[in-house]
């Protein structure tokens, strides 16, 4: 039997959990988060941006996030985040404002607006605390007071769950992330014994994994991330290392200035000394 592929690339968890014939794994997984966070359950979901043969892994147009619509007329936005882009937070408000300014044409009313829901899977640490799940809204400071309950921010971070959480019986939210989290068999049973929803989603990887042209976009996909997580961390190392050199060359000016030997100065600032002697020369031309 194939190995089993990442439920947790982006193009993957859109295939089990975004497509039409899954739509009920959906609805499962989003009761589940509304259930622990102390919402209650939906009734329904319309796809609105269902999978589709276009969602080209390598296409950075392509839309491999999960919108939906409750019966109410709420939309909800899940998105699976295998690396750190940074600016987590800013991303996420940026993204929920264009799904909650989408709603109205020219000239309709504010009143028009429902509630927007933003639900980000993590495989990386994000907030400052051990909660696995955080639910953010818009309150007052001092009393808790609502101001309106149209945004909520949802975020699942997987690395706090520990390698050794025990699966819920009676099913529950962290069986799926634990689903998610994980890339073997070995606790599936346990998973899915009052969660047949959950088997289901497991049955779809599985299969999957066995499918050749599956595994063949998955792994386009998966070199596209790669590639991109290597090139955001090579511009932050750059810029770190600029910012460093910046640092190191004010402190050689401000030492120079006082008449500091070029020696000393170069061990207080990481500069060679050519490079102090430089600095004094252009210093002295002026």
């Amino acid at each position: 039997m194939a190995e089993l592929l990442n439920p947790r690339n982006d193009f993957l968890f859109k295939r089990i959990f975004g497509s039409e014939e899954n739509r009920d794994v959906l609805l499962a997984f989003l009761n589940r988060t509304f259930t622990e966070a102390g919402k209650p359950p939906l009734t329904e979901i319309t796809l609105l941006n269902p999978y589709t043969e276009k969602d080209a892994p390598r296409d950075k147009q392509s839309i491999l996030d999960i919108r939906g619509k409750t019966a109410e007329g709420e939309l909800i936005n899940v998105e699976m985040q295998l690396f750190n882009k940074y600016d987590t937070e800013k991303r996420t408000l940026f993204y929920w404002s264009k799904l909650y300014n989408g709603q109205l044409q020219e000239g309709q009313s504010y009143k028009l607006l429902k509630k927007c829901v933003t639900i980000n899977i993590l495989n990386y640490s994000f907030l400052p605390n051990e909660q696995y799940h955080n639910v953010f809204h818009l309150r007052e400071d001092r009393s808790g007071i609502s101001l309106i309950d149209d945004i909520e921010l949802h975020f699942l971070e997987l690395p706090k769950l520990d390698d050794l959480a025990v699966p819920v019986e009676n099913g529950g939210l962290v069986n799926w992330l634990l689903f998610l989290k994980s890339t073997n068999k070995s606790n599936w049973e346990v998973l899915t014994m009052n969660d047949p929803v959950l088997k289901k989603a497991m049955n779809t990887l599985e299969f999957l994994s066995q499918d050749t042209e599956a595994r063949r976009l998955y792994e386009d996909r998966q070199k596209y991330l790669h590639d991109e997580a290597s090139m955001i961390e090579g511009a932050l190392a750059e810029g770190e290392a600029r910012g460093e050199r910046k640092k190191a060359i004010e402190i050689a000016s401000e030492l120079i200035a006082l008449g500091v030997e070029a020696h000393i100065i170069a061990k207080a600032s990481g500069l060679t000394e050519s490079e102090i002697l430089n600095m004094k020369q252009k210093r002295h031309e002026r």
